[in-house]
C-alpha cells in the first residue's frame, strides 16, 4: 500500500479508470499517466501501462462429464494487466519507454533479467534541474539520453497547450482560461485518458505565473464520480462514456475535447478578460496559430507564410500568455506590504491601491483572481524581496515597457513572441535535444528515451 495515497480505494482504480472487465479480444498496449494528490498537496504522476493477456479456463475433473463435440465453443476471454510507475516528477516518455521495455521483455522472452531492469530504474539518480544531461542504461542494450530542465519553476507542456488550441479553438480555451482564473468548476470529457491529462496539464501552464490549488484529477475513476459534486471549484477528466451521468451537473463548465465545444451553463457567469487586453490576446493568438490569416486578402500573398512547429508553437501560445500576465500584474510589487508586527513577517497586497493605480476598481474579473487562492500563493511565493527569479520576473521588470510601446504593431509582438517562445523551448532543451514534456507523436516501446529520467519512483 502507498501511504500517501489520498484515495482508500487504492491506485488499482486510476489503473482502470472504466472499470476491470474481460474482452473478447486482445486489445492494443495501452499508456497514460493519472495524477494523484496526496494530504500535503504534492502531486504523484501514476504512469499506466496496460496490455492484455488471454485467461486460462479450468478444466473439468472428469472427462466423462464433458458434453461430447458441443457445436458451441466457449468464447476466448482476455484479461487487462497493468504496469504502473509513480513518481512525484512528470516524465511521462520515460515512464513510457521503460514500461514498454518490462513489456517487451516479458512477452518476447529475452534474455534480460527483469529484476535487473527494474532495479536499474529504482536506482538511477538524475538531477531534478539544472539543465544537466546524462546518459544511463536499465541494462537491456537501451540508451536512454536524459536533458533535465534549467529552471523547474517553468511548466513543462511539451505539446500540450498547442493540442489543446487545435482540439478547443481559441475562444473556447480562453473561457476555459478565465473560469479556471475565477474559481469554476471544469470537467474534461475525451474517449482518451492521454488526451485528458494533456488537457488538464495544458490548462496549468497557462495559468503560469498562478499555480492552480483546488482539486486536480486529469482522470476521475469511475467509481469516484461523486466527487463531481463537491462545492469546491475543480479540473477534472472524465471519461466520455460516462457523459450522460454528466448532464445533471448544474454548476460544471464542460469541455469536450473530442467534439470541440465548451458548456457554460445558465447560471454559470464566467468573467472574461478587461479589453482591450482580450482583443490583443485573441490577435496574438491568431498570428501564433493561424498565420495566413494576416495575409488572406492580398493579391500577391507570400508564399513562405507557415505556423511554427506543435513544439515550438506550444512555446509561442504560452509565450502570449506570459505577456498576458505581466500586462495584467505590472506594477504588482508597489503594492506588497510587509507587516513586521508577527513573529515572522507577513507579506500582504493591497488590492485596492493595485486596482486604483489600473482603473480597473470595477473589472469583475480583475477583482476575482486577486481574490483568488491561486493570487494569494502567488504573493506568498513572489513577495518575498530576495529570492532567485523566473521568466515572469524578468519580463515584468523590463519588458512591460517594450510591449506598451509595441502595442498596434504586429510585426513587433510577433517578434518578442517568438523570443520569449525561444526562452521557453531552451528551458528544457538547452542542447536542442527534446525534453521535459514527452514526445508529441508516437513511439514504439524499443524507441530511445530523450526525456528526462525521475530519482523517485516506485513500481507496483
Amino acid at each position: 500500500d502507498w501511504e500517501d495515497n489520498p484515495f482508500p480505494q487504492g491506485i488499482e482504480l486510476f489503473c482502470q479508470p472504466s472499470g476491470w472487465q474481460l474482452f473478447t479480444e486482445r486489445n492494443p498496449p495501452t499508456f497514460f499517466v493519472a495524477v494523484l494528490t496526496d494530504i500535503n498537496s504534492e502531486r504523484h504522476y501514476c504512469a499506466c501501462f496496460t496490455f492484455w493477456e488471454a485467461v486460462e479456463r479450468q478444466e473439468e475433473e472428469e472427462e466423462e462429464e464433458k458434453e461430447p463435440s458441443s457445436p458451441v465453443q466457449p468464447a476466448q476471454l482476455f484479461a487487462p494487466k497493468s504496469l504502473v510507475l509513480v513518481s512525484r516528477l512528470d516524465h511521462a516518455e520515460v515512464f513510457r519507454n521503460s514500461l514498454g521495455l518490462i513489456y517487451t521483455i516479458y512477452v518476447d522472452g529475452l534474455s534480460v533479467s527483469l529484476e535487473n531492469v527494474i532495479g536499474n530504474l529504482l536506482t538511477c539518480t538524475i538531477p531534478i534541474t539544472g539543465g544537466a544531461q546524462r546518459t544511463i542504461s536499465l541494462g537491456a542494450g537501451d540508451r536512454q539520453v536524459i536533458q533535465t530542465p534549467i529552471n523547474d519553476s517553468l511548466p513543462v507542456s511539451s505539446c500540450s497547450v498547442a493540442l489543446l488550441f487545435r482540439q478547443l479553438g481559441i475562444t473556447n480555451v480562453l473561457y476555459l482560461f478565465c473560469a479556471a482564473l475565477t474559481e469554476h468548476k471544469i470537467l474534461f470529457l475525451s474517449s482518451s485518458y492521454q488526451r485528458l491529462t494533456d488537457a488538464c496539464r495544458a490548462l496549468l501552464a497557462l495559468m503560469f505565473p498562478l499555480k492552480y490549488s483546488f482539486t486536480y484529477v486529469p482522470i476521475l475513476p469511475a467509481q469516484l464520480l461523486e466527487v463531481l459534486s463537491t462545492p469546491t471549484p475543480f479540473i477534472i477528466g472524465v471519461h466520455s462514456i460516462f457523459q450522460s451521468e454528466t448532464q445533471e451537473l448544474l454548476d460544471v463548465v464542460i469541455a469536450d475535447l473530442d467534439g470541440g465545444t465548451v458548456n457554460v451553463p445558465e447560471c454559470v457567469h464566467i468573467s472574461l478578460l478587461p479589453e482591450p487586453l482580450l482583443q490583443q490576446t485573441r490577435e496574438a493568438l491568431s498570428m501564433v496559430l493561424d498565420p495566413e490569416l494576416e495575409v488572406a486578402d492580398l493579391a500577391f500573398p507570400p508564399s513562405t507564410i507557415s505556423a511554427s512547429s506543435l513544439k515550438m508553437q506550444d512555446k509561442e501560445i504560452r509565450a502570449v500568455f506570459l505577456r498576458l500576465f505581466a500586462q495584467l500584474l505590472q506594477g504588482y510589487r508597489w503594492c506588497l506590504h510587509i507587516i513586521r508586527i508577527h513573529p515572522e513577517p507577513v507579506i500582504r497586497f493591497h488590492k485596492a491601491a493595485f486596482l486604483g493605480q489600473r482603473g480597473l476598481t470595477e473589472d469583475d474579473f480583475l477583482t476575482k483572481v486577486l481574490e483568488g487562492m491561486a493570487f494569494a500563493g502567488f504573493v506568498t511565493e513572489r513577495g518575498a524581496p530576495y529570492r532567485s527569479i523566473d521568466l515572469f520576473d524578468e519580463l515584468v521588470a523590463y519588458e512591460v515597457k517594450r510591449m506598451r510601446a509595441e502595442e498596434g504593431n504586429k510585426q513587433k509582438i510577433l517578434r518578442h513572441i517568438k523570443e520569449l517562445a525561444e526562452k521557453l523551448y531552451k528551458n528544457v532543451s538547452p542542447g536542442g535535444l527534446s525534453a521535459g514534456g514527452g514526445s508529441c507523436s508516437g513511439r514504439s516501446p524499443s524507441d530511445l528515451c530523450s526525456r528526462p529520467c525521475t530519482s523517485s519512483v516506485a513500481l507496483l
